[in-house]
């Protein structure tokens, strides 16, 4: 990885980076404004914030009919909602999403809005 990493406690790591000067300055300026107690404070919201956004989503591997039920289930409990959050949210194939809320819509149990 290339950091420096030393353990602190049963808490947590310290890890080392090297920023540049002009990251430095900005990062001062917004501890100035009282947006952040310290630089250690940036960079740990900077690291959830990005970890955060770089959610690995695992698929799992059910039968159509399985699949098909929790979709129902998903879209009667929601209301409303995008093919791609009910992927997300029941760890499903996008895909299979997609053709069960056709298969839905043909049988009259869903409608496309």
């Amino acid at each position: 990885m290339g950091a420096d990493v030393g353990i602190v406690g049963s808490v947590g790591k310290v890890v080392g980076a090297k920023l540049t000067r002009n990251e430095i300055d900005q990062i001062s300026r917004l501890i100035e404004a009282g947006l952040y107690l310290n630089p250690s404070d940036f960079i740990r919201e900077a690291v959830r914030e990005k970890l955060a956004a770089i959610k690995v989503i695992e698929y799992r591997d059910v039968d159509y009919e399985t699949a098909k039920k929790e979709v129902a289930g998903y879209f009667q409990m929601k209301g409303e909602a995008y093919a791609s959050d009910a992927s997300t949210d029941l760890q499903l194939d996008y895909e299979l999403v997609c053709k069960i809320m056709d298969d839905l819509e043909k049988e009259g149990k869903m409608e496309a809005i």
